[in-house]
């Protein structure tokens, strides 16, 4: 479960910024994971829960925002959301689009904290 190796990264990372802005209080903990990223939504919410608990954000909860998969058509030369993961062509003109925008995100966005 590589999901338990990422959720103590964001742990590591949330925590070291805490203690940069002085030791705030940390109540959430902003994710965007696209679903390129090969992270299971649910397997890192599970992993995340297991390794706070002791630490200094033990009470922030994780709130994961998904990204849709984005690619670049090259007959339209626009952004185009794909409809489904199973086929990378354009749902406007049905173009392969193998240049993907967004979708593989696996990122911190944002915390939010109290003094």
């Amino acid at each position: 479960m590589h999901e338990l190796s990422i959720a103590l990264s964001i742990i590591d990372g949330v925590t070291e910024e805490a203690e940069r802005r002085g030791g705030v209080r940390v109540e959430a903990v902003h994710l965007k994971l696209g679903p390129l990223s090969g992270v299971d939504k649910e397997a890192l919410s599970f992993a995340y829960d297991l390794a706070r608990e002791g630490t200094a954000i033990e009470q922030a909860r994780l709130v994961v925002e998904d990204i849709d998969v984005v690619v670049f058509c090259p007959s339209c030369l626009a952004e185009r959301t794909l409809e489904s993961l199973q086929s990378f062509c354009c749902p406007v003109c049905a173009t392969a689009t193998p240049q993907v925008v967004h979708g593989r995100e696996l990122e911190i966005s944002a915390l939010e904290i109290q003094a």
